[in-house]
């Protein structure tokens, strides 16, 4: 059996239950890589990333390179001597970082790849309608998300998932994919395929302010899935109007109708107790959103301090 000593490179809290996973099952970390501490908040404090807050609490060491190119950063890494590396939610590496180990160095992806390669392949797949996804583990080599796939575990999308919860769960069943891969590595039973390319791949490109606008004029299952894709974050907009105020509105939960009518789409039916919006071939139930600058609140309790005006536009 190969003895392995691994460096982890991650940030977020994505990549949080993956190391954790690897260190409770006695995987020897010699270090962990991360971004750099950020500014954050109204008052710009230092706030340092999820991975390195769990691995100074297990004692692990950090390195936190604003450069991954940086001389003394690959002589670090070199000086810890690893044969393998595990990358979860992390930057592109250059050539002279992932092929360092003698192992190799392996990715955690949240798709079945080759499809939604990408920054958002878990708001995408939502996005799209897609009833399955899973995750994947492969070996990187020169561009995104292309190298051959080691292991997948498909995970089924269900009809009301969110970006939220469907992030949970591939945050859980990835960390035991890598797991489950690292093992594989260290038994020498690992056998790897090349990604199948086809001509109709779907890709899972970063969120962009503009992709999160809400567009009234599509059917309505497209409206809903563009919804809960984008929730908790960045969050489906739209623009409401309360006597003649424009205000930016995110929506951020709600349910769907299939109903057919003849309102012109974006046309809002309101009560003091609910709203909806007509889309194509139906209406979205309003259930809990964000007016700009305020907190996110249910939508009763907006109904109570506004004349929502009978129009979403579409700007």
């Amino acid at each position: 059996m190969k003895k392995l000593r691994i460096i982890f490179m991650g940030t977020p809290e994505f990549a949080v239950a993956t190391l954790e996973r690897l260190v409770d099952a006695g995987h020897i970390v010699v270090g962990v890589v991360t971004a750099p501490d950020k500014p954050a908040g109204r008052g710009r404090k230092l706030q340092q990333p999820a991975v390195k807050t769990y691995a100074m609490s297990r004692g692990l060491p950090v390195l936190q390179p604003a450069n991954l190119k940086d001389p003394d950063f690959v002589r670090q890494l070199q000086d810890l001597g690893a044969n393998l590396q595990v990358v979860v939610a992390f930057r592109m590496l250059p050539r002279v970082v992932w092929q360092m180990p003698e192992y190799g160095t392996f990715n955690l992806h949240a798709s079945l790849l080759p499809d939604y390669r990408g920054a958002a392949p878990i708001n995408w797949a939502i996005m799209n309608g897609e009833t399955e996804t899973g995750v994947t583990t492969f070996f990187i080599d020169e561009k995104i998300d292309t190298g051959a796939i080691i292991l997948q575990q498909r995970l089924p999308v269900g009809p009301d998932e969110t970006a939220g919860s469907l992030h949970d769960k591939l945050m859980e069943a990835g960390a035991g994919l890598v797991l489950e891969t690292v093992r594989s590595i260290e038994q020498g039973k690992l056998r790897v395929q090349e990604q199948r390319i086809r001509a109709n791949l779907k890709a899972a490109p970063k969120i962009e302010p503009a992709s999160c606008h809400i567009d009234w004029e599509r059917p309505v299952q497209e409206v809903y899935n563009h919804i809960r894709g984008l929730s908790p974050y960045p969050g489906a907009w739209t623009t409401l109007y309360n006597e003649g105020e424009a205000i930016h509105t995110k929506i951020y939960r709600g349910s769907v109708i299939h109903e057919p009518h003849d309102l012109q789409h974006g046309h809002i039916v309101s009560t003091r107790k609910d709203m909806r919006i007509a889309g194509k071939g139906g209406f979205i139930v309003a259930e809990e959103i964000q007016l700009a600058g305020k907190r996110r609140m249910k939508v009763r309790e907006v109904l109570n301090g506004l004349k929502i005006e009978k129009l979403a536009y579409m700007l």
